[in-house]
Order: structure tokens, then C-alpha cells, then sequence
């Protein structure tokens, strides 16, 4: 009993010692930091360390690809909606399915929770290094949609370099778990990287399609913000409901959840 209560305070002094770096550091806002907190107790209450460790990297490395070369990356930051501090809709996109799965696992224990909290990681780092790392290309991304080059930092474009870097970002995560979890064997590190490259995918297609996107009537360029150059701007597609969090958890929950019923 002994043993166990000292595991479990262990758990929840790295989960804080995770918030407070972040926004000690200036990856999160203070909401950031109170959800990644919330949403580090219930991946511990399903997951235990493992789940720790693997969201842990996820942070951590997306945290740091966003720091870097970050003078290059302020024209692209100013297309979209919110900065690089994460706030606590930013940390619920990205955090809040896996935190479901690990409550479903912990109520109804079951291997293909472990796939599916493993995809819905690995999604979100393959998203991220491909938006940080592709933002860096010398060449400008193609759109998805409008089948031709466009701004670096449109949503629904891609690039060669943040397509190697989306296949690098989820393969991370499916290796990390391959070294936690004994349930995970070679085959499936193969799968569910896969998966985390497909919600990816599914990410960019949904950008392209449904996400908001308006156009500055000052500079004329298209952002994700409804007012840019102190002016509103005029929405020219997609829903205005649909930012990019609602892009974000809605790609996550969509590939972990193809991961789950495969295995169910």
C-alpha cells in the first residue's frame, strides 16, 4: 500500500513538474499549463508512467521544434490564429483523446486501448513536426485543394520536407512505445506509425476542406484570424467553427479510433 501511494505521488509531481516547465518556458499559457496538468491525471489514471513518458515526448520535442528557428517562422505565425504558447483549447485538441482513451482503459482494461493511445500520440507529433519542420522549407508548399504552390503556412498544403518530417514525428512515438510497452511487437510499431502519418493526412485534408480560413482586406493575405491588420477579415472558406483545434482533435480522434475498432 506503501509502495503504491508513493508511485501514484511520484505520478502527479511529474505531471506538475511537466506544466510548470512548460509554461515556465514559455510553451504554455497559464490555461495551458492547468490542462496539461487535468489532462496528465487522466492519462496516469489509465496509462501510468508510460503514458506519461509518451506525451511527455511529444511535448517536449514538439516544444522544442517550435522554438527553433523561430525569426524564420514569424511570417508563417502570423497567418495563424493563436502563437506558440499553447493554451488549454490548444492542449485539450492535442491531449484530449488520448486522455478519453486512457479513462477507457482504465475502466475496461484492454490491449487495443494501448494502440489506440499510441496512434492518438503519434498524430499529434506527426502533425506538429510537419507543420515546424515543413515551415522551414526552401520551396513552397502545394496545396491539397487548389492543386498548385501557395504561402508557407497554409492550411491543407503540403511539402516534401514536412511530409519526412510527419513520417519521422509518428515513427518516434511508435518506436517510444515499442521500448514501453511489451504489448506493442515489431509489426504493430510498423501500423501504428502508419496510422499517426494517416491522421496526419487527414489533418491536412480536413485544413484544406472544412477549416476557416479569411482574407485580410488590408494586405489581402488569407490567415486563420478573424481580424488581421487591425481590421476584420472576410471569411473566404470553409466554417467558421472549424479552427484549427476542431481540425486537430477531430484528425486524432478519427485515426485512433480506425486503430481501436481494427483491434477490437
Amino acid at each position: 500500500m506503501t509502495a503504491l501511494l508513493e508511485n501514484e505521488i511520484l505520478l502527479i509531481i511529474g505531471i506538475i513538474a511537466l506544466a510548470w516547465g512548460g509554461y515556465k518556458l514559455k510553451a504554455l499559457a497559464a490555461s495551458g499549463a492547468v490542462g496539461t496538468f487535468l489532462v496528465g491525471i487522466f492519462i496516469a489514471l489509465g496509462f501510468k508512467g508510460y503514458g506519461l513518458l509518451l506525451i511527455g515526448l511529444f511535448f517536449v520535442t514538439s516544444s522544442l521544434w517550435s522554438k527553433y528557428n523561430r525569426k524564420q517562422k514569424e511570417e508563417v505565425a502570423d497567418l495563424h490564429e493563436k502563437g506558440s504558447q499553447r493554451d488549454i483549447v490548444q492542449v485539450f485538441a492535442n491531449g484530449g483523446v488520448p486522455a478519453l482513451i486512457a479513462i477507457s482503459a482504465y475502466m475496461f482494461p484492454s490491449d487495443f486501448w494501448i494502440y489506440g493511445f499510441v496512434v492518438s500520440i503519434a498524430v499529434a507529433n506527426s502533425d506538429t513536426w510537419a507543420s515546424e519542420i515543413g515551415s522551414l522549407s526552401k520551396k513552397r508548399p502545394f496545396s491539397i485543394r487548389k492543386m498548385k504552390t501557395v504561402d508557407p503556412g497554409t492550411s491543407g498544403a503540403i511539402s516534401l520536407l514536412g511530409t519526412l518530417a510527419a513520417v519521422a514525428g509518428s515513427a518516434l512515438i511508435s518506436i517510444a512505445s515499442y521500448i514501453l510497452w511489451s504489448e506493442i511487437t515489431i509489426e504493430l510499431v510498423l501500423f501504428l506509425a502508419a496510422m499517426g502519418v494517416v491522421g496526419c493526412f487527414i489533418d491536412t485534408f480536413l485544413g484544406a476542406t472544412v477549416q476557416s480560413a479569411y482574407r485580410c482586406k488590408v494586405c489581402s493575405k488569407q490567415v486563420e484570424r478573424k481580424e488581421h491588420c487591425q481590421q476584420s477579415t472576410q471569411l473566404v472558406k470553409g466554417n467558421k467553427w472549424v479552427n484549427n483545434d476542431v481540425v486537430n482533435i477531430s484528425s486524432i480522434l478519427i485515426a485512433s479510433a480506425i486503430t481501436i475498432l481494427i483491434y477490437m
